[in-house]
C-alpha cells in the first residue's frame, strides 16, 4: 500500500511555470512506475506523463511534450512534474498515480493521489 499526496498547484498566468510534487508514504516509491494525469472541468481524466521505476524512461502526451518534464527522486520518495510555458488549456486537477508500468492508460495504475488544482489565466 502506498499513499500519494500532490502539491504545488496554484494560479499562474499563461507562459508561466509550476512544479508539481507527488510525495509517497507507505511502501517505497521505487517499487512503482509513476504517472501524472489531469482532469479539466466536464472532461475525462487524461494522461500527461509517466516515468519508469528508475527514471530512465519517460513518456509524454503530445499536448505537453517539450513543455513538461517528469522526474523522480526515489531517495525522497517524490515524483515531480515541471510545467513550463503553461497555457489556459492546461487548467485542470492534476493527479499522480503509482503502478507496475509507465503507461498512458489509467487502468494499470493502482494508487492515486487526491489531486492538485492548476489554473492558468490568459
Amino acid at each position: 500500500q502506498v499513499q500519494l499526496v500532490e502539491s504545488g498547484g496554484g494560479l499562474v498566468q499563461a507562459g508561466g511555470s509550476l512544479r508539481l510534487s507527488c510525495a509517497a508514504s507507505g511502501r517505497t516509491l521505487s517499487s512503482y512506475a509513476m504517472g501524472w494525469f489531469r482532469q479539466a472541468p466536464g472532461k475525462e481524466r487524461v494522461f500527461v506523463s509517466a516515468i519508469s521505476r528508475n527514471g530512465g524512461w519517460t513518456l509524454y502526451a503530445d499536448s505537453v511534450k517539450g513543455r513538461f518534464t517528469i522526474s523522480r527522486d526515489n531517495a525522497k520518495n517524490t515524483v515531480y512534474l515541471q510545467m513550463n510555458s503553461l497555457k489556459p488549456e492546461d487548467t485542470a486537477v492534476y493527479y499522480c498515480a503509482a503502478g507496475n508500468s509507465p503507461t498512458f492508460r489509467s487502468g494499470p495504475y493502482r494508487y492515486w493521489g487526491q489531486g492538485t488544482q492548476v489554473t492558468v489565466s490568459s
